[in-house]
């Protein structure tokens, strides 16, 4: 009876043709976005800054971890993590916050807007291609480490190595979210780099100086702190990179306490992984809620 109902067939027809329309807009957005940024500087620059950190890593790494009594690449994974828990932010989000305001100060939207593309779908287009240029070079270099020391017969940590990617995935992510946001809402490059680079600062401070402080001034209860600084995706990486290789977080001394009270180990370790896939997926979405609602071109 359905079938035959003129109605229904026509409201089926069209919500699949809405859907083949924004796979077709999504996928070609990605295609765009992938091949502009082949072209572009940031992303050469971007992706030498970790090739040439890994081959010198491995190049000091390995000889210095056996003297240490490390066994592997283990120490070549830490040192890795935690230098691209610094540089992959800052670099995710200057490049990021340039997509939606640097086109709406060039007037590329006039142009891009009149073309049939479903808005939603050229934006999460312009949020995968980004995504998956970013990791590209992080989890690369990090597998060309594996492989070097595979050859070198060096044991290789899989857990670590699996866990570490899709920990900064996961960290990537959220820049990312936090990037388009942040472009949506300024309306000049400039406006939108200073506000870039104002929250990776806050953030960067935020891991110790900050919280020290208020734990010092105040005589807040470390529990509280700690809560606090696990609503910092930079500090939720740190730890859980460091958890990985030093169960125990012996570095951390008292506030270890702390972190396993509340969380627990493996708790923890899934709230590392989902907490920053969530916060760059609302900051997305709320990116995109903006866009829509603003004056486009």
């Amino acid at each position: 009876m359905l079938a035959s109902n003129p109605e229904y067939v026509d409201a089926a027809v069209a919500r699949s043709q809405a859907r083949r329309h924004a796979w077709v807009s999504f996928r070609a957005t990605l295609r765009l976005e992938v091949a502009e940024a082949l072209r572009s500087r940031w992303f050469a620059s971007y992706a030498a800054v970790f090739f040439i950190l890994t081959g010198l890593l491995l190049v000091f790494g390995l000889t210095e971890s056996r003297v240490l009594g490390f066994t592997g690449l283990s120490r070549t994974l830490v040192t890795y993590t935690q230098l691209a828990m610094a540089i992959a932010p800052i670099f995710v989000l200057i490049s990021t916050v340039r997509s939606l305001s640097g086109d709406r100060e060039a007037g590329v939207f006039e142009y891009i807007l009149a073309l049939p593309l479903s808005l939603g779908a050229w934006y999460g287009g312009r949020i995968a291609g980004r995504f998956l240029l970013a990791v590209a070079p992080v989890a690369g270099a990090l597998v060309a480490a594996v492989v070097y020391g595979a050859v070198k017969g060096v044991a290789v940590p899989w857990r670590e190595f699996l866990f570490d990617i899709g920990l900064l995935s996961s960290l990537i992510f959220s820049f990312i979210g936090v990037g388009f946001l942040i472009s949506a809402l300024a309306h000049k490059v400039d406006t939108a780099q200073t506000f870039a680079f104002v929250f990776w600062l806050f953030l960067l401070l935020a891991l110790d100086l900050i919280l020290l402080g208020v734990l010092i001034r105040n005589q807040a209860p470390l529990e509280s702190v700690v809560i606090v600084a696990m609503l910092n995706p930079l500090q939720v990486f740190r730890i859980a990179s460091m958890m990985l290789f030093d169960p125990q977080l012996v570095l951390l001394g008292p506030t270890a306490y702390a972190i396993f009270d509340i969380f627990g180990r493996e708790l923890f370790l899934v709230w590392a992984f989902l907490y920053p896939l969530a916060l760059g997926a609302i900051a997305a979405t709320i990116g995109y809620i903006v866009l829509k609602r603003s004056d486009l071109p």
